[in-house]
């Protein structure tokens, strides 16, 4: 089960925070600091998977930013790196060719897009025409 995902660029600065599990505002903070400087602390040539505290963070960087995801440490972590790909090609497909930026100021259809692919801290929708179709009906509705 996931417990969070984040969304950070290099210099640490969360662009995207998803909860699944209840944390108070000041640990969530310290999570979001921890995370991103254990990831930036580690070698390229390191595998995309860290133990953290009782769990595993799965992360992939794309360009600036760093996809990471919190899972129960007996989920398998290369299903969990595959939906982050599925996640980051989402994205580009739907703002073609997607930057830091559009992350930042269409952070309303990032958190819609990412609810069609995770629900509930589990992978709803494995399928990228699915959930391009589905996005292409909530966009009618605007």
């Amino acid at each position: 089960m996931i417990r969070f995902i984040l969304l950070q660029n290099r210099q640490g600065k969360t662009r995207l925070a998803k909860w699944y599990h209840p944390f108070d505002d000041a640990e969530k903070s310290k999570i979001e600091n921890e995370c991103i400087r254990i990831i930036l602390g580690r070698d390229q040539k390191h595998t995309n998977f860290v133990e953290y505290r009782n769990y595993t963070l799965v992360y992939r960087r794309y360009a600036g930013l760093y996809f990471t995801v919190c899972i129960d440490t007996n989920d398998n972590e290369l299903s969990y790196l595959e939906s982050i790909h599925l996640f980051v090609e989402i994205l580009d497909q739907f703002f073609g060719n997607v930057c830091e930026l559009d992350l930042v100021f269409n952070f309303h259809k990032v958190y819609a897009i990412l609810d069609e692919v995770f629900l509930a801290g589990e992978v709803l929708e494995t399928s990228k025409l699915v959930v391009l179709q589905r996005l292409a009906d909530l966009e009618k509705l605007d």
